[in-house]
């Protein structure tokens, strides 16, 4: 008697925690907000990095695109950062 209790138990906690898996499934608008937003977090500052460095290189005489280039691989560089923090949570 007591192993067919035990069993029923266990059986419920199962059903509790497969019911719970499913509520907590993500649906499809969850999954494209996130990709979104790792897309977000990866082209904003490779955005700013380039504007930020041509900012600079036109306040310099001449041509030179010493700061958008360098600002440009900096901004990728915290951009896959920042990726990897936002998908290793």
């Amino acid at each position: 008697m007591n192993n067919q209790m035990h069993l029923k138990k266990k059986i419920e906690e199962q059903v509790k925690r497969i019911k719970k898996a499913d509520l907590d499934r993500p649906n499809l608008l969850s999954q494209t907000v996130y990709i979104g937003t790792l897309g977000l977090v990866m082209v904003l500052p490779i955005i700013g990095g380039a504007y930020l460095g041509r900012w600079l290189d036109s306040m310099l005489e001449g041509y030179s695109l010493r700061w958008t280039l360098s600002l440009l691989f900096t901004g990728l560089i915290v951009g896959i950062f920042n990726v990897y923090f936002l998908i290793k949570d």
